[in-house]
């Protein structure tokens, strides 16, 4: 899904991201929790999580009755599914640069807030950024290697 001018808010990106979990909650998903038990899952089973205030706002109009937040505002919980919706067309509109965007610690805590699916819905320009440091250069290349994860 392709999107562009958007920094920290996109109805774009927001309406992908309740396609994709209104399709998924169709197919009646289930979970098998740690001691094998098999659980039905709904919306209390999803975190939506984004890394601005903006995009929260876009995505509770959308999915009114799924958990929707901040990094911040999850760090500690889990759920059997995380969606992470990273907002920004490009790294060049990040409105807090590509640091607070890109940042790992934010990346690992919205992913692994999981315990059983971690979904990353992002603009494709976001990994075709320019980068300007090395530091850039691997906080950008972590959204990439993460596809192949087994995480």
């Amino acid at each position: 899904m392709f999107h562009s001018g958007q920094s920290s808010d996109s109805p774009e990106e927001a309406g992908e991201l309740a396609d994709l979990v209104h399709a998924l909650m169709d197919v009646k998903p289930t979970y098998t929790d740690p001691t094998g038990l098999v659980h039905s899952l709904g919306a209390p089973d999803v975190l939506v999580i984004t890394p601005y205030n903006a995009q929260v706002r876009a995505i509770r109009v959308v999915l009114p009755d799924f958990r929707v937040g901040t990094v911040e505002k999850f760090q500690g919980q889990e759920a059997p599914i995380s969606i992470y919706s990273m907002a920004t067309s490009s790294g060049a509109e990040a409105p807090r640069g590509m640091e607070f965007l890109y940042s790992l610690n934010r990346f690992n805590v919205a992913t692994s807030r999981a315990q059983c699916l971690a979904v990353v819905v992002a603009s494709p320009a976001l990994i075709r950024v320019r980068c300007l440091t090395p530091r850039q250069m691997r906080l950008a290349e972590r959204p990439r290697t993460a596809r192949g994860s087994s995480h």
